[in-house]
């Protein structure tokens, strides 16, 4: 069999119900750009950039963490990630597939790509908070962003599969989807990494990776990533974790999060885990400089002031409990829809 290509369409691929093969892309893509609408658009430009010549394409990270940056993503790795998803998570050719994501970012990109290569019957819609409205199609493979999964759980039941990325699945949430008979996946991944290369099913902890990558932390105990198919060099994040095994690894939180209050490094999001449920508005905890403990822990709430009982924090721990309430009236948010913690104190 011969290596596959960019160029290559699985003849089983079909978009919004039509077999095309990658020149008939090509030309959707053009006339996409031309008469669709910003969705369509951002597809045509996609498609363009994958069945064009170059070995590569280029794009920006979400800058979640940091300032976005280009980075170049070659066109054979992206296939190898679309390989292994179809592997790890059973997909089959002529399986239904909903892109319901941006194609301005990776994760709207590799469900074409997944699509492309694996032979799925993918159907597009325009990104909302509610992809499933008005839609009764039964998918056998969708991926959402936990706000859009929030707004979806009583439609959930035409999903047999689910991946959920962007953000972390909150306690919350995780509690109404436990009952479904959809799978459903938390995925861990970047721009950088094509992707998850990482994922957990909804009410376990850790999180399995994918055929193809290697795992290990590094002295700080920040997830380091080795996948040969995407990059010579290993990929380093700033993600804390609890190294299971070779294959399984918990999250606990991003160490550029981490609160060092008089000598005790305290992570936020295994704060906020434990308070989650108990404040009904969006909150994060963080920490702001002072002149004693050199940071203060401090709870920041989305909306208008409100008060709480003295043994509301009893949960905590005695360095977990934040020193002061701080409320804002909206927090600020990426074009990705990831909330941005330090932006949005102002």
């Amino acid at each position: 069999m011969s290596k596959l290509t960019h160029k290559n369409v699985h003849n089983y691929f079909k978009l919004n119900g039509y077999h095309f093969n990658g020149k008939q892309l090509s030309q959707i893509g053009y006339s996409y750009i031309k008469e669709g609408d910003a969705n369509d658009k951002a597809i045509g430009s996609f498609l363009l950039d994958w069945f064009d010549d170059k070995e590569y394409i280029e794009m920006t990270t979400s800058g979640t963490t940091g300032l976005p940056k280009l980075v170049r993503l070659e066109k054979q790795a992206m296939i190898q990630s679309a390989l292994a998803t179809g592997d790890f998570f059973d997909l089959q050719p002529g399986d239904k597939a909903l892109l319901c994501l941006p194609v301005q970012f990776i994760a709207g990109k590799m469900m074409l790509v997944r699509s492309f290569i694996l032979g799925l019957e993918l159907n597009t819609v325009s990104p909302s908070t509610e992809p499933l409205a008005l839609n009764n199609t039964f998918y056998d493979f969708a991926a959402m962003v936990p706000l859009q999964v929030q707004n979806s759980i009583e439609k959930l039941i035409n999903v047999k599969k689910l991946i959920i990325g962007g953000a972390k699945i909150d306690s919350a949430l995780e509690e109404k989807l436990l009952p479904l008979q959809t799978a459903v996946y938390e995925t861990y991944g970047m721009t950088e990494t094509i992707t998850h290369i990482a994922a957990k099913k909804v009410g376990e902890r850790a999180f399995s990776i994918l055929p193809n990558v290697k795992i290990k932390k590094d002295e700080r105990d920040c997830l380091v990533i080795s996948v040969a198919s995407i990059s010579d060099e290993p990929i380093v994040t700033n993600d804390l974790i609890e190294l299971i095994s070779e294959k399984e690894f918990i999250f606990l939180g991003r160490i550029d999060n981490v609160i060092n209050s008089g000598g005790v490094k305290l992570i936020p999001e295994q704060i906020e885990a434990k308070l989650i449920g108990k404040i009904s508005n969006r909150f994060f905890v963080t920490g702001v400089p002072d002149s004693v403990l050199g940071e203060k822990l401090i709870l920041v709430i989305e909306g208008e002031k409100q008060d709480f009982a003295l043994d509301f924090f009893d949960i905590l721990g005695k360095f977990e409990k934040p020193k002061e309430i701080v409320f804002v009236p909206k927090f600020k948010e990426n074009e990705n829809g990831k909330l941005l913690r330090k932006p949005s104190l102002g």
